[in-house]
């Protein structure tokens, strides 16, 4: 079997994408002849979380170590060169298919019991492609007998076709920027001096958390957005419980091309949250699930320009 397992492909006229059974994580999206979304082979792990799926938290909880009603809770340490617990539960497990089409498919993975986290937590998640572009819609369910506090985020990596990513401008919604040290926060949210509007790539080395993530006037959606010199774009729209955005640059990334041949490049990650790093331990805009109350949170991507 693949790393990845089973490779699923949904397709609507020149959009498509592909979504992988273990982690449940997006492998590639494409819309109007380019690539949307970095994709990876189904050999081997998605490189720098590359699509990957974040729940029942996204980002970091210092030293795994946080606390729920006054009783200690000790996660696994995941990201154990910093001694912390990152992106959730789900990244590395098989999900199970609950239903497929052929624009559409629904799979689900439940965050079981366990050292560190107190209730089952079910995520389904059906990723639709259209004309439009791609939609994910995520249901969060808590089956156990007790709130829980949680988050959510996704792990995209933009492209806008074969553009280089230092040729690429990046526009945020967000107002405020987290100071974060060993990718951990260090003091409150502050105002951006300086917004992302239009901003060039090649000018910033990013790996930081944005908040207050809004919609703008008339708008009802959270966006944020790659643009490339000839004016074509590759955006991220959210639903505003998704009021946080992690952007992360990396250099060496596997980005394959239109021959299929594997170059490394540095890339650009938006990535959608619904709470900021440590959230878990700060509380700051955790998602508190009921159990027999789910939660549906929806966000896309969609070429603009």
């Amino acid at each position: 079997m693949d790393a990845c397992g089973e490779r699923f492909v949904i397709v609507s006229g020149d959009a498509w994408a592909e979504v992988d059974e273990v982690g449940g994580g997006l492998a590639g999206f494409s819309q109007g002849g380019r690539v949307r979304v970095e994709p990876h082979p189904p050999t081997s792990r998605p490189p720098m979380g590359s699509g990957a799926v974040l729940a029942p938290w996204p980002n970091r909880v210092r030293g795994g170590h946080w606390t729920l009603h006054g009783t200690d809770q000790q996660l696994a340490l995941t990201e154990p060169a910093r001694g912390n617990a990152i992106h959730g539960l789900l990244r590395h497990v098989p999900w199970t298919l609950v239903d497929r089409a052929g624009d559409r498919v629904t799979l689900t993975a439940t965050a079981a019991v366990q050292p560190g986290w107190p209730q089952p937590v079910r995520v389904t998640i059906t990723y639709v492609v259209a004309s439009s572009g791609l939609t994910v819609e995520t249901e969060l369910e808590n089956l156990g007998d007790a709130p829980v506090p949680c988050g959510l985020g996704f792990h995209p990596y933009l492209r806008v076709g074969d553009v280089p990513t230092d040729e690429l401008e990046l526009t945020l919604a967000a107002q405020m920027v987290l100071p974060l040290t060993d990718g951990l926060p260090d003091g409150r949210p502050v105002s951006l001096e300086s917004p992302f509007s239009g901003t060039p790539v090649s000018d910033v080395d990013l790996d930081d958390a944005f908040g207050a993530c809004i919609p703008a006037e008339g708008d009802d959606l959270v966006r944020h957005r790659v643009t490339a010199p000839d004016g074509g774009g590759t955006e991220v729209w959210a639903e505003p419980v998704f009021a946080w955005v992690q952007v992360f640059t990396p250099d060496g990334f596997p980005r394959q091309g239109p021959d299929g041949t594997v170059e490394a490049s540095r890339a650009i990650a938006v990535e959608p949250m619904t709470c900021p790093p440590d959230a878990l331990n700060t509380g700051a805009c955790l998602i508190e699930l009921q159990p027999g109350e789910p939660q549906v949170l929806r966000w896309g991507v969609q070429a603009t320009g």
